[in-house]
């Protein structure tokens, strides 16, 4: 039977429509104007405008047809306050790359000067990004996403949900909420049920809402799965309400493998080809810092040596992937090697802390024996920084989800210490935003995410913000 659209299941598919076609006209006009840009400004002509025009179309495609397939154009991405635009990127360099590989394979691109390729590389996320602010500004002062849902189930679970979310921002209209009665005593659960759900059925039938949510605990297998019963003959998207518990959650999906279907809470950090992409990076990079910073190791020890007594790296047991403990090495910065139960945290002026190793720790060469580290696989040259063990015991059990720093790989640096977060957390809330920073990197995690953060190492002045 063909189901009838409403108005404002048109209006939807019109703005997914527009919404993709918005995405390849700025792509290629943003193509098109640094092509021509470029050449206007060193050779005084408009250049090869059909290289650019094609140039323009394979990165669109590339670019546009994964968001499709993904539902990104769909109404609720743009009116969301939780979809957030620093996905263009990813997707960008993938589209970006992908169309420079096809057009050197199929020479079509023999003609485009680099100078207008590194242009378009730059210019490009922020016009996307704009893009997409513009139809989100769009959709929310036409109201051309509003879906209008139908809520049903208890009347303390309809109340909660109303107040919980803020239904209006994200683009939720409610037509009607049907309260499915408790029975007193004396009356038949079933019979109760039958009659309110009948009469719930039968206001969608009339009203004809987008979406149907029933909100009723999971723990009441009866009763969800009669109400599901009951309006899966209802013309609308049928919904399980959520419970609290998911809110923590922001990758929360079904899952079926077969038969079974799961819901799945939080995915596993880094897939297969992930962690061998992330190793063979580490290996490349750390291999080759160790020959080229060779002279300087050799340096910093002579230094170290000649300065005062003791080794010249020092060994600490640190938490590693899955809490597995290993052994990191540093330059050793300080007159004392604590490794127990008890390991004073580094302070401002810290009495303990040699000439060079103020130096050192002031520019963190103290870290680059951490190389070797990487190499052998403890480590990763990106990820939260590890902990000495009292350390990590004590703040897992006063800050939560603090054990989940643990889900990768360590690094030498990370998101956390090029926004700042290092030094002395000498309160618990220094120490939770230094977490929040590594959970959001955890989450968040690319290639191109790695690279940033590790040019962000080098020349970002906040690197060094706290080191002592």
């Amino acid at each position: 039977m063909l189901r009838s659209m409403s108005a404002g299941s048109w209006f939807r598919s019109a703005f997914a429509l527009g919404a993709a076609s918005s995405d390849v006209a700025v792509i290629i006009v943003a193509t098109l104007g640094c092509g021509a840009a470029y050449h206007w400004a060193v050779y005084d002509t408009a250049g090869p405008v059909r290289d650019y025009l094609q140039l323009g179309l394979l990165i669109a495609l590339l670019y546009v047809l994964p968001k499709a397939v993904s539902d990104a154009y769909e109404m609720g991405a743009h009116l969301s306050p939780q979809v957030r635009t620093r996905a263009v990127l990813p997707l960008w360099n993938v589209a970006f790359l992908g169309a420079l590989g096809i057009g050197f394979l199929t020479k079509i691109l023999v003609d485009t000067s680099r100078g207008t390729v590194l242009l378009l590389y730059v210019a490009g996320p922020p016009a996307l990004w704009l893009a997409h602010a513009a139809r989100a500004r769009l959709a929310r002062e036409m109201g051309l996403g509003t879906r209008r849902v139908h809520l049903v189930g208890y009347e303390e679970q309809i109340e909660a949900f109303r107040a919980r979310y803020e239904l209006a921002k994200l683009g939720l209209h409610v037509v009607a909420a049907s309260v499915l009665r408790i029975p007193v005593e004396g009356e038949a659960h079933g019979d109760v049920l039958s009659e309110d759900l009948a009469l719930a059925v039968s206001t969608s039938r009339f009203l004809r809402p987008d979406d149907v949510l029933i909100l009723v605990p999971w723990s009441c297998a009866d009763v969800v799965d009669r109400s599901a019963d009951a309006f899966v003959g209802v013309p609308a998207s049928i919904h399980l309400g959520p419970e609290r518990v998911l809110d923590r959650f922001k990758d929360v999906c079904i899952q079926k493998v077969g038969p079974i279907a799961s819901l799945r809470l939080v995915r596993r950090p880094l897939s297969t080809p992930e962690i061998v992409a992330k190793r063979a990076v580490d290996v490349v990079l750390a291999v080759g810092g160790l020959v080229l910073l060779a002279p300087l190791l050799a340096v910093v020890a002579l230094l170290i040596r000649s300065e005062s007594r003791g080794g010249v790296l020092f060994a600490q047991q640190r938490y590693g992937f899955n809490q597995q403990p290993f052994r990191i090495f540093k330059f050793r910065s300080m007159t004392t090697v604590d490794d127990g139960r008890v390991v004073p945290q580094a302070t401002r002026h810290d009495p303990r802390v040699t000439r060079v190793g103020r130096w050192i720790r002031r520019w963190s060469i103290d870290e680059l024996p951490q190389l070797l580290n990487v190499v052998l696989g403890n480590m990763s040259l990106v990820g939260p920084r590890p902990h000495a063990l009292a350390h990590d015991q004590a703040y897992e059990r006063r800050i939560a989800r603090y054990a989940r720093r643990h889900n990768v790989k360590p690094g030498i640096t990370g998101w956390a210490q090029v926004n700042g977060c290092r030094g002395e957390t000498s309160t618990d809330e220094l120490m939770r935003r230094r977490v929040e920073h590594d959970l959001y990197y955890i989450d968040n995690w690319s290639l191109t995410f790695d690279l940033k953060i590790l040019v962000l190492t080098v020349f970002s002045p906040r690197t060094y913000r706290n080191a002592y």
